[in-house]
């Protein structure tokens, strides 16, 4: 009797093959690009919302509920990234007090 099922082929690795085109990137790296786009969008919508509130007020734009939404937007983001940031810290903050 012959039981092969572990190097027959069947597993992690046949459900989800490497892929060549993936870049590996270092997790400082792949941290630091997250942030970086996270603070972009973050700016980008309050931009937006800025906009809206100024469009608003010159009287360009008379959709006041689409300037409500993006203020909410805008807030809505920012406050994700500040508990990420929060989150973030406490997590360095726990690997120093960690002992070696």
């Amino acid at each position: 009797m012959e039981l092969n099922g572990i190097e027959s082929g069947l597993g992690i690795g046949s459900a989800f093959p490497a892929t060549g085109s993936a870049k590996q990137t270092s997790p400082v790296e792949g941290a630091g690009k997250f942030f970086t786009e996270l603070v972009s969008k973050v700016n980008d919508l309050q931009n937006q919302s800025d906009r809206a509130i100024q469009g608003l007020a010159s009287g360009e734009n008379k959709n006041l509920h689409e300037v409500m939404i993006s203020m909410e937007k805008a807030s809505i983001s920012f406050l994700f990234m500040s508990q990420v940031r929060n989150k973030a810290i406490e997590a360095y903050q726990e690997v120093m007090r960690m002992q070696l």
